[in-house]
């Protein structure tokens, strides 16, 4: 049986990396997907990939920065589909730099993206969700956001705040049928990540009591779980899907 059947859900940043993955995942599992990225040579290629295993899917540009592109978008999915049933806040960016080194606009940029894009597209798609009575929003932290990282500031802040909102919106949104979680990633082998040096690479997989990067199918995995009616009961949590990374 697919845990999705008959949902209809928005992922943002869905054009590759977890965003790709949870976007297969999801389509597999019964859902249509619209994805919202900037990528659009990478967001087609995704999205004729979701279309070849099932039909209805879309993809937009879409820049969650701006509050009335968001709105737009939102309302252009509700005019098409007639619902969004679950909203992944996927994506974002890194910036990092020492705070000596750190530019205004390098934390503007994070921030932005990884943040108010979040704040944006809850605000936006939380509203038709509260009148239908049942939603799921997820939204990525990393376990950077629980524990810090050396030259991350900006990145830091976006996933803890990330994880602040959550916990916020759980108990303002719970009342109205909506559950909302976040998901807090490890060192997982994205294409930006495994680009990365071989010698950098090894040392991430040291730091796992795993000995080994997760993969975005880990993370899209725990998103599935968190769209489907199998945590029914799970809000305002932040689930660590890390390798044992962070304890």
């Amino acid at each position: 049986m697919q845990r999705l059947a008959h949902k209809v859900a928005v992922i943002t940043g869905g054009a590759n990396g977890i965003g790709r993955a949870a976007a297969l995942k999801f389509v597999n599992e019964g859902a249509r997907v619209i994805i919202w990225d900037v990528n659009t040579e990478k967001g087609a290629a995704t999205l004729a990939e979701l279309n070849a295993i099932q039909p209805g899917n879309h993809f937009a540009r879409v820049d969650t920065t701006q509050l009335a592109a968001v709105e737009a978008a939102t309302a252009e999915v509700l005019a098409a589909y007639g619902q969004i049933d679950i909203l992944v806040n996927n994506a974002g960016i890194t910036r990092d730099a020492t705070l000596a080194k750190m530019t205004p606009e390098q934390w503007q940029q994070v921030i932005d993206v990884n943040l108010t894009g979040v704040f944006n597209c809850t605000k936006a798609i939380s509203v038709g969700m509260a009148e239908r009575g049942s939603g799921r929003i997820i939204n990525t932290s990393s376990v950077v956001g629980l524990y810090g990282n050396f030259g991350q500031t900006n990145y830091v802040a976006t996933k803890a705040g990330v994880i602040g909102m959550t916990k916020t919106w759980a108990r303002e949104l719970g009342r109205k049928g909506i559950l909302v979680n976040a998901v807090a990633p490890g060192f997982i082998a994205t294409d930006m990540v495994t680009a990365m040096p071989e010698k950098v690479l090894d040392m991430m997989r040291a730091r796992s009591p795993l000995n080994r990067l997760g993969t975005p199918e880990d993370i899209a995995n725990v998103y599935c779980f968190l769209a489907s009616d199998e945590a029914s009961y799970i809000s305002g949590a932040t689930i660590s899907v890390d390798g044992a990374l962070s304890l």
